[in-house]
């Protein structure tokens, strides 16, 4: 589970080597996982009427011992602080769990 802690520690290296302005709207992308693709459409189009665009839905290469896991990637532009996101990834891991989805796997950031 990603922490406030985290979300200091991540603030504070794209302060120091981030070459966008922090100040202004990002474009914040998250992703969840399931091994069901089925689950994860449905995910999205819950995600869309909230206002996120869905880059695309990936599976995963499997391993001989192992099913291939598909991943979400929904994007939205974003002002955000150590709160504000700490809040969204708590917020993303109820979704997660209420969608039935194996995972809430975290987010990605760059200039909008």
């Amino acid at each position: 589970m990603i922490t406030r802690e985290d979300m200091l520690g991540l603030f504070a290296d794209m302060k120091k080597n981030a070459p966008w302005d922090m100040n202004k709207p990002l474009l914040w992308g998250y992703f969840f996982a399931d091994q069901d693709k089925a689950k994860l459409e449905a995910a999205s189009k819950l995600l869309e009427a909230q206002g996120y665009h869905q880059v695309g839905i990936y599976d995963s290469k499997p391993e001989a011992d192992t099913p291939a896991l598909w991943w979400l990637h929904v994007e939205k532009v974003e002002l955000h602080t150590v709160d504000t996101l700490h809040a969204r990834n708590q917020e993303f891991y109820r979704f997660a769990e209420a969608q039935q989805l194996e995972a809430y796997d975290g987010m990605d950031v760059g200039p909008a």
